[in-house]
C-alpha cells in the first residue's frame, strides 16, 4: 500500500488519519454545543502568530481561499465525511506548482483537513531524500529558527495511526493555547514529518467524525431493512412480469 515513489502521498500521509474517531461517548447536545462553538482571535493576533500557519495557510482560512493559494483545482478536493459537519481534506505537492525547477522541494507532499470549510490540520511528509542524513535534533534545530524553542517529550509518546498500532513518534512540539505543531517520525523508517493544528477546529472535526461514526452504527438496521425491502420489491415486479409472459 505504501509507495516511496516521489509522485504519491509519503508514508506518513497514507498512515496517519487525522480524524480517528475518539474514544469518547459524545451526547447529542455535546456535539451541537461543540460545532457551534466560534473561534475568536484577532487578525493581528493570528497573524503575527508563526504557529497558527503553514507557508501561507493561514488555520481558519475558507476552503476557497486554500485552493486559490494552493493554485489547485476545486475538483480535487475530497469529502472525507458529511456528517454532523463536512470533513473536507486537499493533497498539495508544492513542487508541482513550484516556479524554480532546479531547486527541489524538502516537502513530498502535504494533507489539508477542513472542518466546515475552514483549514483545521496539515500533515506535511517530507522527502527522504532531502532529509538524508539529517537526525532528529536536525529537524528540530531547522524548525525551531521558524517555531522557537521546542519541547521534548520527557517520555515516549505517539500520535494514532490506521496503519502503525505503534502510531507516530511525536519527537518535538510547539505549541501555545490556540495551535500545536509536531514533529513526528514513522516507527519503521526514518521518514519524518509534521502535524499542525487548530487545536478548537482540530478538536470540532474529531467529534464530528465520532459522532457521524455512531449516526452510521445506530442507522444500520434500519438501513438492512429498507435495503432488503428494495430486494423485495425487485423481486416481486420481476415474478409479475414473468408469470405474465411465461410461456411452457
Amino acid at each position: 500500500m505504501i509507495s516511496s515513489s516521489h509522485n504519491t502521498l509519503p508514508v506518513l500521509l497514507l498512515v496517519l488519519c487525522p480524524l480517528l474517531p475518539l474514544s469518547v461517548a459524545l451526547g447529542g447536545q455535546d456535539v451541537k454545543r461543540a460545532h457551534a462553538s466560534p473561534i475568536r482571535a484577532t487578525t493581528a493576533a493570528v497573524s503575527d502568530n508563526p504557529l497558527s500557519s503553514y507557508r501561507g495557510f493561514q488555520f481558519g482560512m475558507s476552503l476557497a481561499d486554500a485552493i486559490k493559494h494552493s493554485g489547485m483545482d476545486p475538483s480535487e478536493v475530497s469529502t472525507v465525511h458529511k456528517r454532523p459537519a463536512i470533513i473536507q481534506g486537499l493533497d498539495w505537492n508544492p513542487e508541482r506548482f513550484s516556479r524554480n525547477a532546479t531547486t527541489a522541494d524538502s516537502v513530498e507532499a502535504v494533507q489539508f483537513t477542513f472542518y466546515n470549510g475552514k483549514l483545521s490540520r496539515a500533515v506535511v511528509g517530507y522527502s527522504s531524500d532531502k532529509t538524508k542524513g539529517m537526525n532528529a535534533s536536525d529537524m528540530i534545530q531547522a524548525l525551531s529558527a521558524q517555531y522557537g524553542p521546542a519541547v521534548r517529550p520527557a517520555v515516549a509518546t505517539s500520535f494514532p495511526s490506521s496503519s502503525f498500532s505503534e502510531g507516530v513518534a511525536v519527537l518535538a512540539t510547539w505549541e501555545d493555547p490556540s495551535y500545536s505543531v509536531n514533529l513526528v517520525q514513522s516507527p519503521y523508517d526514518e521518514k519524518f514529518g509534521l502535524i499542525a493544528f487548530s487545536k478548537d477546529l482540530d478538536r470540532f472535526a474529531k467529534e464530528s467524525v465520532a459522532a457521524g461514526l455512531q449516526m452510521d452504527e445506530q442507522e444500520i438496521p434500519e438501513r438492512q431493512m429498507q435495503e432488503h425491502q428494495l430486494a423485495e420489491d425487485k423481486l416481486n415486479k420481476a415474478r409479475l412480469e414473468n408469470r405474465s409472459i411465461f410461456r411452457p
